[in-house]
């Protein structure tokens, strides 16, 4: 079992800065209870959004806590929407205190994307809603694990947004092969990841490698990595955070053999929503048919059709009885027929005595009274 470091960084945007705007990203790494948490979070940006950075903050904390509180029960839920529904649910909890505190008009005031990773032993929980990458550095390379999630006009969605729970991926699986995960809000992944191929750059696996000098240098090296070539790359340059989750004593891969580019996907002109359209059709019918096919028999062969087939079959048909069975069931039948006419003739001499019985004392009474009288 590896020793697993974390760290984590956040630095203000060039854009914010020139703005006078405060950053709006946060990122948080605990260890507690024998889990390792690394959550981060980007405020959304636009001007309706303005308790964004409330709300990231807010969201790293609370999913932090759920997490290691309840990383079991998270874990070992087989019912994924579940799961994705009590996150968001958790999140929104967090977001009523500070609508109170602040008199907030509106729940999308705190709107934030949401990235986190747990793990505890072996196992690993990974959670993503919105832009943003996390990548999984193993012996073999760098390779997303959770893509940037934009819709067809550039924009993403937010822990706030209808139905949120819908747009949370979830990924269950373990630390096996894993050298070391990293998160990160867009302000990094625009820099180091090409979304066109798919290509995570190898500066990703030198910032986790930070991790083994330990968090106080690994922080401070992240900070500097990403001060010099990303925020400070460009006066336009947003809010930045990186989170590592480091397995320690796993075998890192080898620098010279990371590929450091790659041809874009392909792509073809198909939707969606052209798939759901030419699906209904075949949809509404299979529909149909699974509704109204609780009054078919049972196919030959199952349990339920040779249990119906036994019971007719005994229904049908006497069982086969020899000569002499034969002889000796009737001989049978006319004893208990004589017994029981016996019993009744028994019966009906019971009643009438006691019918005399009664008479009798009805007499006696009526005399006492007449010699009374």
């Amino acid at each position: 079992m590896p020793d697993i470091k974390v760290s984590t960084v956040t630095l203000m945007g060039k854009k914010h800065e020139g703005r006078g705007v405060p950053c709006e990203d946060y990122s948080l790494a605990t260890q507690r209870d024998g889990v390792s948490v690394v959550v981060v979070a980007d405020g959304a940006g636009s001007k309706q959004y303005t308790h964004a950075r409330f709300g990231s903050k807010s969201a790293c904390e609370t999913v932090s806590e759920l997490l290691i509180n309840y990383f079991d029960a998270l874990y070992y839920e087989n019912r994924e929407a579940a799961v994705r529904s009590l996150i968001i649910a958790s999140v929104h909890v967090g977001f009523s205190k500070l609508i109170e505190q602040y008199k907030l008009d509106s729940l999308e005031r705190l709107s934030c994307t949401l990235l986190f990773c747990a793990v505890k032993d072996r196992r690993v929980l990974i959670g993503h809603i919105g832009d943003g990458l996390i990548a999984g550095v193993s012996s073999s390379g760098i390779r997303p694990i959770t893509m940037p999630q934009n819709d067809s006009a550039g924009r993403t969605y937010f822990v706030t947004a209808p139905h949120a729970a819908d747009y949370l991926r979830i990924v269950k699986t373990t630390i096996d092969d894993f050298h070391g995960i990293a998160l990160m809000t867009d302000g990094v992944q625009d820099s180091v990841y090409d979304e066109n191929s798919g290509l995570c750059k190898p500066v990703i696996a030198r910032m986790i490698e930070t991790c083994a000098q330990g968090r106080e240098k690994s922080e401070k090296e992240i900070a500097s990595i990403l001060s010099q070539y990303i925020v400070g790359a460009s006066n336009n340059s947003d809010d930045s955070s990186f989170g590592i989750l480091f397995f320690d004593g796993t075998k890192a891969p080898d620098s010279g053999k990371l590929i450091k580019s790659a041809e874009k996907f392909g792509k073809s002109s198909d939707t969606f929503k052209e798939l759901q359209n030419e699906l209904l059709p075949e949809v509404k019918k299979a529909k149909h048919i699974i509704t109204s096919c609780g009054a078919n028999p049972a196919p030959k062969g199952t349990p339920v059709q040779d249990e119906q087939e036994e019971v007719k079959s005994v229904a049908a048909k006497p069982a086969p009885v020899k000569k002499d069975e034969k002889e000796e069931a009737a001989s049978e039948t006319k004893m208990k027929i004589d017994s029981n006419s016996k019993e009744h003739s028994m019966w009906l001499l019971k009643v009438v005595a006691l019918l005399e019985l009664i008479a009798i004392i009805i007499l006696l009474i009526k005399i006492f009274f007449n010699v009374g009288g």
